[in-house]
C-alpha cells in the first residue's frame, strides 16, 4: 500500500513541476489534462501527507516520554500520543478507500430515465415528483437540468421523462439512483381512504463520446414528427421531434424537447449512445454480477431500491436499511444524506472484497 501511495505522492509533485513548464502552460490540451490529474490526486497526497505527520507526532511523542521526567510535561505528552494514535486509523482507512480503483465515469454527466410503473394515474404523478426531486437536488449543487423528452398527463403527472444533469462529478453522486422506487400513500382520488402503493423506475446512465460506442447510422431508423405538449404556438407547426429507432436492439428514443430538428436528432444520439453503453457495460460485468451487487445493489433499474411512505413521513433504502423521517425534504431534493450513506455502504464493500482476496 506504502510503496503505491508513494509513487503517486512522487507523480503529483511531478505534476506540479511540469505545470510551471513555459511548453506546457503555452499547451492549453496538456495543460488541461495535467490539472485534471493533479486535482485527483490531490486529496490522496493532502491525506498521505497528515498521516505521515500523524506517524512522526507518535514517534517523537513517545521519544520525548521515555526521557522526561516533569509531571505536568509528561502529561501533557501522553495527551498529545493519544490524540495522534485516535487519529491514526481513521487516516489509515481514508487512504484504503482513496486508493480503490477509480470509476472513470464519475466525473461524467448522466442521462436520466423515469418510467411510471404499477398504479396507473398515481405512478405517473410519482414519476413527476421524482423528476422534481432530482431537478431540486441538481440545482442544490449547481448541476443544470435539460429535458429531452417527455409525456405527461393532464392532471400533473408523467408517463415518462428523459433529461440531462450536467455538472462536475454528477454520475458519482447519482448512479446510486437506478432502480424501482415505490410510493405508499392514499390518492386524491381514493373515497375509501385506502393505501395504494405505486411504482416508477429510473435509469441513471453516463454521457458517453461517440469513439466509446460503435453506433451504425445505417442501423437506425429515424422519424419526424409534430412536438405535442407546452411549448406555445410553434410547437404543432412544424415536425420538429425525432424518433429514432435502433433495429439491431429494438431501443427507441425520442426527443422533441428542442425547438430545431437538428437538435433534437443529436439529442436522442446522445441517449441512444448511452443505453447502448449501458447494454455493453451490463454484457461486460455479467460474470462478476453476483461480486458488484453488494450492500448497495447491482443498479438494475428491476431491482427495488427505496419505498416512499407518505402515511408514516418515511422514506427507506433497502439495499442498507435506512430509513430516515424527513419524506418531505428527500422530495424537495435533500437526498444527500442517502446518497452519502450509499456511498460509504459501496466503499466498505469494496475494501471488504480487496482485503478478502
Amino acid at each position: 500500500m506504502f510503496d503505491k501511495l508513494d509513487a503517486m505522492v512522487r507523480r503529483f509533485e511531478d505534476i506540479g513541476r511540469e505545470l510551471q513548464e513555459p511548453a506546457v502552460a503555452s499547451d492549453p490540451e496538456r495543460y488541461a489534462k495535467l490539472m485534471k490529474e493533479q486535482a485527483a490526486l490531490s486529496p490522496l497526497a493532502d491525506t498521505y501527507a497528515r498521516y505521515q505527520t500523524c506517524k512522526k507526532d507518535i514517534e517523537d511523542s513517545e521519544e520525548m516520554l521515555s526521557a522526561e521526567n516533569d509531571p505536568e510535561m509528561r502529561e501533557m505528552l501522553k495527551e498529545e500520543l493519544t490524540k495522534a494514535k485516535e487519529a491514526l486509523p481513521g487516516l489509515t482507512q481514508e487512504l484504503k478507500i482513496l486508493l480503490l480503483p477509480r470509476d472513470e465515469k464519475d466525473s461524467r454527466d448522466v442521462i436520466v430515465e423515469i418510467r411510471a410503473g404499477t398504479g396507473g394515474d398515481e405512478a405517473a404523478l410519482f414519476a413527476a415528483e421524482l423528476y422534481r426531486m432530482y431537478a431540486h437536488y441538481a440545482e442544490r449543487h449547481g448541476f443544470r437540468v435539460e429535458i429531452l423528452d417527455s409525456e405527461e398527463i393532464g392532471i400533473g403527472g408523467m408517463k415518462n421523462v428523459s433529461f440531462t444533469i450536467k455538472g462536475q462529478g454528477a454520475y458519482s453522486r447519482l448512479k446510486y439512483e437506478s432502480g424501482v422506487h415505490r410510493v405508499q400513500r392514499v390518492p386524491v382520488t381514493e373515497s375509501g381512504g385506502r393505501i395504494h402503493t405505486s411504482a416508477a423506475s429510473v435509469a441513471i446512465m453516463p454521457e458517453v463520446d461517440d469513439v466509446e460506442v460503435h453506433l451504425d447510422p445505417n442501423d437506425c431508423d429515424i422519424d419526424t414528427y409534430r412536438s405535442s405538449g407546452a411549448g406555445g404556438q410553434h410547437i404543432n407547426k412544424t415536425s420538429s421531434a425525432i424518433r429514432i429507432t435502433h433495429r439491431p436492439t429494438g431501443i427507441v428514443v425520442t426527443c422533441q424537447n428542442e425547438r430545431s430538428q437538428l437538435q433534437n436528432k443529436e439529442e436522442a444520439f446522445r441517449v441512444l449512445r448511452a443505453r447502448l453503453y449501458e447494454i455493453e457495460q451490463e454484457k461486460q460485468t455479467s460474470e462478476e454480477a453476483a461480486l458488484r451487487k453488494s450492500q448497495v445493489g447491482s443498479g438494475d433499474r428491476s431491482e427495488k431500491i427505496r419505498t416512499y411512505n407518505f402515511p408514516q413521513g418515511r422514506v427507506t433504502d433497502h439495499r442498507i436499511k435506512l430509513t430516515l423521517y424527513k419524506i418531505d425534504q428527500i422530495l424537495d431534493g435533500d437526498l444527500d444524506e442517502i446518497i452519502d450513506a450509499l456511498i460509504t455502504a459501496d466503499q466498505a464493500a469494496k475494501l471488504a472484497r480487496l482485503e478478502n482476496n
